[in-house]
């Protein structure tokens, strides 16, 4: 057993059926089945990034570093001098197929989003891999996740040959992108939550066939801390969240504002290049936020809006902390007029308003956000 591959052997048999127990595939007819019986080889491409000397190295550092353990792990390979090459060799000593698990497979478009070469070289990596007459002699499932969707040119992805689920086409796998309503509700009849106090900050992502998804960390946070919250601010999507709103594509301005009144924005979600600089229009602003977590989309209408509180307050953090100085002015404007309104003042009450009218903004949607965000209805 090395760094990337995973080779079954009865050695390991125990521990790796114990890794499924009380879990639903333990029960399936296929798990005895495919128990065990592929060799498996695992890329972290964050591993790949962190350790390499620089950034342009990480694809040549893939193929030679795996390339050289399997040739170690299966004894009479000498040839190849890339890594589909040497599977192949593999498969035909061995008899047996491989599993590919990539974990974060876009991770280096986005931490090199602007070095076009590198990502072309890394396509051409996984191309050579998966597009060509080798690919099903060598592999009998690759596995692929991230945040972004495989990159496309013009209109067709890179690599055609994979299904794809993202978060705006989820089908049939929506119930594993998060913690299902059913699975909150267990989790919190065993904390001092209510389901319901739960449900209103971290619901709201409704994708497929109407299933509610909610964020894992979020909820596990809050349990455990016992502190309603948000983690978006530790995670290394939330200065993205800064970035694309102040591109301001397209009356993108004016689309945050009304998403934060409660509102929802018609897009279409094809235009998007499945990257971090290919962005054209508001539609694909608006759909990588989709991606990245921070809109959910309503497939049936055909619209993003923002989800829920947590994430409705990232939103008013980073605009009241970002270049839309007038959109936090306006929030500003709107959270004193909500104070001065609880304590009855009347006139000040009416200049607030009067004052909004003439500034020509978006009074209501604001105002809807103020109530929203302290619970006033």
């Amino acid at each position: 057993m090395g760094k990337y591959t995973n080779i079954g052997n009865a050695g390991f048999e125990a521990i790796r059926r114990g890794l499924f127990d009380g879990l639903e595939i333990s029960k399936d007819s296929s798990f005895e089945k495919f128990l065990n019986k592929y060799n498996v080889i695992y890329l972290d491409i964050t591993l790949f990034i962190s350790r390499a000397s620089h950034m342009r190295d990480v694809v040549r550092s893939i193929n030679q570093e795996v390339l050289a353990e399997v040739k170690h792990m299966f004894d009479g390979i000498q040839k190849g001098t890339d890594l589909a090459e040497t599977l192949l060799y593999a498969t035909e000593i061995t008899g047996d197929k491989f599993i590919m698990i990539i974990d974060e497979w876009d991770a280096l478009f986005r931490e090199a989003k602007d070095d076009v070469k590198l990502q072309k070289e890394y396509i051409a990596f996984l191309r050579g891999l998966f597009k060509s007459v080798w690919t099903d002699m060598i592999f009998d499932a690759v596995y692929i996740t991230g945040i972004l969707p495989i990159k496309k040119y013009g209109t067709q992805s890179a690599m055609t040959d994979f299904k794809e689920y993202t978060m705006t086409q989820p089908e049939p796998l929506e119930t594993y992108i998060g913690f299902t309503e059913e699975e909150v509700r267990d989790l919190c009849a065993d904390s001092e939550f209510a389901f319901e106090t739960i449900q209103k900050w971290y619901d709201g992502y409704i994708i497929g066939n109407e299933t509610h998804i909610y964020s894992p960390q979020s909820v596990t946070e809050a349990i455990r801390r016992k502190r309603i919250g948000n983690c978006w601010t530790q995670s290394e999507t939330y200065e993205s969240l800064k970035l694309y709103i102040e591109l301001n594509e397209d009356g993108l301005k004016e689309a945050v504002v009304q998403m934060l009144g409660g509102g929802r924005i018609k897009i279409d979600v094809s235009t998007f290049q499945n990257d971090l600089t290919t962005i054209k229009s508001r539609d694909d602003v608006l759909t990588l936020l989709v991606h990245l977590g921070y809109l959910a989309y309503d497939i049936d209408n055909k619209a993003v809006y923002i989800p829920n509180e947590e994430v409705r307050e990232e939103f008013i953090r980073a605009l009241t902390t970002g270049k839309h100085m007038e959109i936090a002015r306006l929030i500003r404007d709107s959270e004193h007029l909500l104070e001065m309104t609880l304590n009855m003042d009347e006139d000040a009450v009416a200049l607030a308003i009067e004052k909004a009218h003439k500034a020509g903004t978006a009074p209501k949607q604001a105002g809807d956000t103020v109530r929203r965000r302290y619970g006033i209805v």
